[in-house]
């Protein structure tokens, strides 16, 4: 990879930190904006340059949301770049993540780290850095981000580097970084356009893909609010049909729940285009009766009827469902993705591209896209859908870890205690995607005879001895199945 012909904004960010005037007035680089639009690259090149011209035996940092992410996007491409390899000799140690870049003279060490939750910064902590490049700064946490940059704090003469795309305007780096303007730091807002090797017929292809809020962020490079509908862009004249595929390979797809609605879809895959031709769907909320895995399972496979059916994607959160479905030995399993965002992303263009299309039968589906919002008021993005419920975030937890808070779990994966509806015991089981789901909502106290008080929206659904109910369901006469006294060996009832 070598850049042949350079955009002016290119042209800056290469020779912002070689040029003495320049490199004596900023410290810090931002490159925002589109995607494809030729930042990332010149800023690698760039970044490699500045270290190895003024520093030697030196430690710098390379940071991508996960160690993977960054050698996806800059270790393995950085072999490619003859802009590079012409001058250093790269080698690379996985089991370390350390890149050794030298020269003739010049020798330095570039450590990749990962910034994917909250508990990131403990890995970067301790460790004198010259300079950090951040791939993708803003699907980074805070608390990260700033302990890499207080590595530099030290080194007199150390810079800063960030690339991202837009996100929300309430984001912490858009409001700290890009709208304070300090004097030190070279801001460059990059388009499409500013990439040479983007022509027309590209840039129309890229903008095909994405509709709505990601339209604005990764073709108009703006940090714009995720509001209103999340799929305006869906039109039953144009994503509902009335005929069925005649032929294709069939898939499920399982939005499993308990009190709130369990839904399944039948898939019919015909080449590009996806069609959910048919489905089924239960609300123990709407009905007042909860069904066990065993019931599901049973409508999964009348849904199926005499189809093979390649997979059935689960939510993952589904552990009860998913051992009964495998207990069986019909159908192949796999576990979802619950990137939700991302997720969005990619039914926001599928729909964009018509290639996903629901059958007329699918009403529940259909009625569901009216159902999903933005939520306006929160600082990342974050759907808000109607009869949403959720705990306070002071609430305790039991893991093998220890009790934590939840708010203390958010954006952290790991195991937690629950109980297992089918076995009627306690297990561990994994979770994941906590976050926070509403703001300034009316919330209530229950107390249980053990002293245990548990606050949580109305909606939110509690496992008694007669099945699930809602926290406005319950009264004094319902015991609640609770595992607060696993470390003593009890499972503990109260009311």
């Amino acid at each position: 990879m070598t850049l042949k012909n350079i955009s002016e904004k290119q042209g800056k960010v290469l020779g912002w930190c070689q040029n003495p005037i320049s490199r004596e007035k900023y410290s810090v680089i931002i490159c925002d904006g589109a995607v494809r639009s030729g930042k990332t690259v010149c800023m690698v090149i760039s970044f490699v340059h500045w270290a190895m011209r003024f520093y030697n035996g030196s430690i710098f940092g390379i940071c991508g949301k996960t160690v993977q992410s960054a050698e996806r996007n800059i270790i393995t491409p950085i072999f490619e770049m003859s802009d590079i390899t012409e001058y250093y000799s790269l080698s690379y140690t996985r089991s370390t993540k350390l890149l050794t870049v030298a020269g003739k003279e010049h020798t330095n060490s570039f450590y990749i780290f990962g910034g994917k939750d909250e508990s990131s910064y403990m890995l970067i902590q301790g460790i004198t850095l010259s300079g950090v490049l951040f791939d993708e700064v803003a699907l980074m946490p805070r608390s990260f981000v700033e302990q890499a940059i207080a590595r530099t704090v030290s080194v007199e003469d150390s810079k800063l580097w960030f690339n991202c795309n837009p996100e929300s305007p309430n984001h912490w780096f858009y409001n700290e970084w890009i709208k304070k303007k300090q004097p030190d730091t070279l801001h460059l807002h990059f388009l499409m356009s500013d990439n040479p090797i983007m022509t027309k017929k590209a840039i129309e292809k890229a903008e095909r893909r994405f509709a709505g809020v990601f339209y604005d962020r990764y073709i108009k490079g703006l940090w714009v609010l995720a509001e209103g509908l999340v799929y305006p862009m869906f039109n039953e004249k144009e994503h509902v049909v009335r005929e069925v595929p005649e032929a294709g390979r069939y898939f499920i797809s399982i939005d499993y729940g308990t009190l709130n609605p369990c839904s399944m879809g039948l898939w019919c895959l015909n080449g590009k285009q996806a069609v959910r031709i048919a489905e089924y769907y239960h609300s123990g909320r709407d009905t007042q009766k909860q069904l066990t895995d065993e019931e599901y399972y049973q409508a999964l496979e009348k849904l199926a009827g005499e189809r093979y059916i390649e997979y059935v994607v689960v939510d993952p959160s589904a552990a009860s469902f998913i051992t009964c479905i495998q207990k069986h030995r019909k159908f192949r399993v796999r576990k979802a993705k619950n990137e939700v965002v991302n997720g969005i992303r990619v039914t926001t263009t599928m729909l964009q591209n018509k290639n996903i299309l629901f059958h007329e039968s699918c009403r529940n589906t259909i009625k569901e896209f009216g159902l999903y919002r933005w939520d306006d008021k929160a600082t990342e993005d974050r759907v808000i859908k109607e009869n949403d419920h959720c705990l306070v975030g002071n609430s305790i937890v039991h893991t093998p870890k220890g009790d934590f808070e939840i708010k203390e779990l958010v954006g952290k994966t790991g195991k937690i205690y629950c109980y297992n509806e089918s076995d009627k015991a306690l297990t561990v089981s994994d979770f994941f995607h906590v976050r926070k789901t509403q703001e300034s909502v009316q919330v209530y106290e229950i107390e249980l005879e053990n002293g245990t008080k548990i606050k949580a929206t109305a909606e939110h659904p509690f496992l008694t001895e007669t099945g699930w109910k809602m926290l406005k369901e319950l009264s004094e006469n319902d015991r609640i199945v609770c595992i607060g006294g696993f470390a003593n060996g009890n499972n503990l009832s109260g009311k």
